[in-house]
């Protein structure tokens, strides 16, 4: 198991074209999506033309090589021709697949600059503006849940969605009360889509087990299937964001739009405006992007002790800084239910990998399962595995930048390093499936931002046994 596993995104806003309901026509511009392709074998074959696509553009680069054309010259054209059909052939399928580009979005300052610069933009469309589905299935959408009048419903809606992700689209209106709201539709076959990517992943995964031995393949896969099906149960996420919402109402540094109204496929709540968290990243100050990590740190670390849950979809499509300088969180459709807060352990082991005790970090991990008991491991190597994690602890401010996240993913990820297997040796137990993935998915987003970031205090605050740990030591060297 790597740092890139078990990283799955969803979600985001951006403003829309508004159109009056009395003037709806189709826009050349939308260039709608009549539906997510269903079918095993179509969505088999369209993945499939992603790296054939690229074997084309190689033997046509040659060709134009041999015709005049630089190396430099054709590399470049082929990457951007490549990224577009990233974009194309991932947005358009929707469901898993196009979770998995979100991932790599979330992730993409782990990897080289030459290899991540020439997709960085194509990633960060995924975010939310995937191909939309035409305007004709949103209303037969809206009919089957609300009735051939709903359009009663609004003053004004937005025919042009705000937001494509992969699991539905969001489009902006004026509700009948004057207030501004976003109205988030589920795909029609978005539960198909989303099954038949899970398949294709198991069966991947199958045939991959040899190589991870230490990986509880079957908990795994039935936890991850729980998971994929919660998030498309409206119903379920309502009542999540009800719940966030409310406790974070009022709140000085943190916004969280209020749910209006949930059917089987379509919510719809109060309308958020702000600056999205990509572009932040992509143009922010240094003032405002460390205000934007230390505010997105701070509410996915302290969700599971102030609400019982916490926010487990952090790319930079659900985040955005409001006008008055708070952090606006969409989509709580992936949360992970923390009802006593982070595992009681979690804190400790933290802790004493900061020690750098490997034998007791070695024996915390066993005992939570995430070393199989017929799993032989170097306790110095996993030790350099948590680092990631222990590494900006260290210090009472950390500067998070690309190249640290890169050192982080090569000393794991590269086949020359001498304890490379030892992510492969890894357990993931089920309970802590989406705190690995929202945290390395937070460690991602701010290594894009460049943030400047007070960790060790955060962590202090929401991991139990982690400030306990310190002050037993402290306590027992005064003796």
């Amino acid at each position: 198991m790597n740092l890139t596993q078990h990283v799955i995104v969803n979600g985001g806003f951006r403003l829309p074209h508004e159109l009056q309901l009395a003037g709806m026509t189709k826009s050349p511009e939308n260039r709608p999506m009549s539906d997510i392709p269903r079918r095993k074998v179509t969505r088999t074959a369209k993945l499939a033309s992603l790296p054939l696509g690229a074997i084309g553009r190689a033997a046509s680069g040659l060709g134009k090589r041999m015709t005049g054309s630089s190396a430099e010259e054709v590399a470049s054209a082929n990457q951007t021709k490549t990224a577009e059909q990233l974009f194309k052939v991932l947005g358009e399928l929707k469901g898993g697949a196009m979770k998995i580009g979100q991932a790599l979005s979330v992730l993409e300052s782990a990897f080289p600059e030459g290899v991540a610069a020439p997709y960085r933009a194509s990633l960060t469309k995924l975010q939310d503006s995937a191909p939309p589905m035409s305007f004709d299935r949103v209303n037969e959408v809206m009919i089957e849940e609300f009735g051939t009048n709903w359009t009663e419903r609004f003053q004004h809606f937005s025919e042009q969605p705000a937001a494509a992700a992969s699991l539905g689209q969001v489009h902006k209106a004026i509700s009948k009360d004057g207030r501004e709201v976003a109205v988030k539709i589920q795909y029609p076959g978005a539960d198909k889509a989303l099954l038949n990517d899970f398949e294709q992943a198991v069966r991947f995964s199958r045939i991959a087990q040899p190589i991870a031995p230490g990986l509880d393949f079957k908990s795994l896969m039935n936890e991850m299937r729980v998971l994929l099906s919660e998030e498309l149960d409206y119903f379920r996420e309502a009542g999540a964001q009800r719940v966030f919402a409310n406790s974070y109402e009022g709140d000085v540094d943190v916004k969280i739009p209020h749910i209006l109204s949930a059917t089987k496929h379509v919510l719809i709540s109060e309308w958020l405006e702000g600056t999205p968290l990509s572009q932040i990243i992509e143009n922010g100050t240094k003032s405002e992007r460390d205000r934007a990590g230390s505010l997105y740190q701070t509410f996915l670390l302290s969700g599971p002790t102030r609400v019982g849950m916490m926010h487990a979809d952090p790319h930079p499509g659900n985040f955005r800084m409001t006008a008055d300088n708070k952090l606006g969180v969409l989509d709580f459709g992936a949360v992970a239910r923390l009802p006593n807060g982070f595992p009681p352990a979690m804190g400790g082991l933290l802790a004493i990998a900061m020690t750098g005790d490997a034998d007791a970090v070695i024996d915390v991990m066993r005992a939570e399962n995430f070393i199989l008991p017929n799993v032989d491991i170097s306790p110095t190597a996993v030790l350099d595995y948590l680092a990631p994690f222990t590494e900006p602890a260290q210090v009472p401010k950390f500067q998070f930048t690309r190249d640290w996240m890169r050192e982080q993913f090569s000393r794991v990820n590269d086949p020359r390093n001498p304890d490379f297997s030892t992510g492969l040796k890894m357990n993931l137990p089920p309970q802590y499936v989406l705190v690995h993935r929202v945290w390395l998915g937070c460690l991602g987003v701010l290594s894009q931002l460049n943030a400047e970031v007070a960790v060790r205090a955060e962590i202090e605050r929401s991991m139990p046994g982690f400030k306990t740990y310190f002050e037993n030591k402290e306590s027992i060297s005064a003796l």
